[in-house]
């Protein structure tokens, strides 16, 4: 018997539907499966980056300790790094005598009130309530440390040098980035050095932002023009690159390009509603004994988010860590005759 179709208008209407919950049914079906390629890949991929990374990538605690402020720290007291392999001369010809004297820069700070911190809800927690702080008037070095600079450091004092340096020797082209992978201690020992201190917190962050509570050292709106941070270099820059961002003072790099270490412990202002347990050491595993505090950072980085380079952001790392992301400068009462080039601030 030959099958005759149904050619009703409710016989269509239904074959229509059918159709159409057949293809959403198929669509449906390759996302999903599409979705689960996706996970398995990753999930593959995550294995291969934790098997390769430089730490225990699985230990939340290690992940807790190692990766900060968007990069990797690593525990640099124990590292065995080469020394300088320049002569002081040779170390005084890395950049020109009219470059050493822009490097020697300071930028007066007087003293007075600022707002320091803020109240933003899109701000992280440690970086909350603002507050009133004073400071005393002192000087800070308009630009980061440099290669340069840390070289005649290192010569005179025979001291480790960063272990990017190869064979002692600076990256050609580096001479005026910003040194970085130095630990704390070594930036400390660098500034002393020199006649001066690490900043604290309440002299970076009026240094950087004024009196006006400006977000950025520029004014309140974000513009990647005036800093290195991440996607735009992929490294750090020369300190005379962005000169644009200086800060209502006239230091410049305060936001990206290397997050600066600070001399104060990391702990809360007062009123502050961060718990108690994110400034301190987790002793589990520490190597610094009991009672220790990590060590204030500031001013983001070139791998940073843009958002993270704020004047109140604050973030931190242990004393005897180092990264390709930090570096630090110094301040001081009075101007110096600086004890490391000929050259003397004008």
């Amino acid at each position: 018997m030959k099958y005759k179709k149904d050619t009703s208008p409710l016989a269509r209407k239904k074959r229509r539907h059918l159709l159409m919950a057949t293809l959403t049914t198929c669509i449906a079906g390759a996302f999903l499966g599409g979705a689960i390629h996706t996970i398995w890949l990753a999930a593959g991929r995550v294995g291969q980056m934790q098997a390769h990374a430089t730490y225990d990538a699985t230990s939340p605690r290690e992940v807790s300790r190692h990766v900060q402020a968007a990069g990797e720290f690593f525990d640099a007291t124990t590292r065995n790094s080469g020394v300088s392999t320049y002569t002081m001369a040779r170390a005084e010809s890395l950049v020109k005598d009219d470059v050493w004297k822009r490097l020697a820069g300071q930028v007066p700070v007087p003293s007075g009130s600022f707002m320091m911190g803020t109240n933003s809800p899109q701000s992280d927690v440690q970086d909350r309530p603002r507050h009133v702080a004073h400071t005393g008037a002192f000087f800070i070095d308009k630009f980061p440390v440099t290669n340069a600079q840390y070289a005649l450091f290192a010569t005179e004092t025979v001291h480790k040098v960063p272990s990017y340096w190869k064979d002692g020797l600076i990256p050609k082209g580096f001479e005026t980035h910003p040194v970085v992978l130095v630990t704390w201690q070594e930036a400390a020992n660098y500034c002393t050095w020199v006649g001066e201190h690490l900043p604290t917190e309440k002299e970076w962050e009026k240094a950087a932002r004024g009196t006006d509570g400006r977000r950025w050292p520029w004014g309140n709106h974000m513009d990647p023009k005036m800093l290195n941070t991440y996607n735009a270099r992929g490294t750090t820059t020369s300190v005379f690159a962005h000169m644009a961002g200086a800060s209502p003072y006239g230091a410049a790099d305060m936001a990206g390009n290397v997050s600066e270490w600070t001399a104060d412990d990391f702990k809360p202002y007062k009123g502050s509603q961060a718990p108690t347990s994110m400034f301190l050491v987790d002793q589990s595993g520490s190597k610094y004994g009991a009672a220790e505090h990590y060590k204030v950072i500031r001013g983001g980085s070139w791998k940073s988010d843009p958002f993270s380079t704020s004047t109140y952001h604050r973030s931190y790392a242990m004393y005897g860590d180092a990264s390709d992301f930090i570096g630090f400068r110094c301040a001081g009462l009075k101007k110096q005759q600086r004890k490391n080039h000929h050259v003397q601030h004008q």
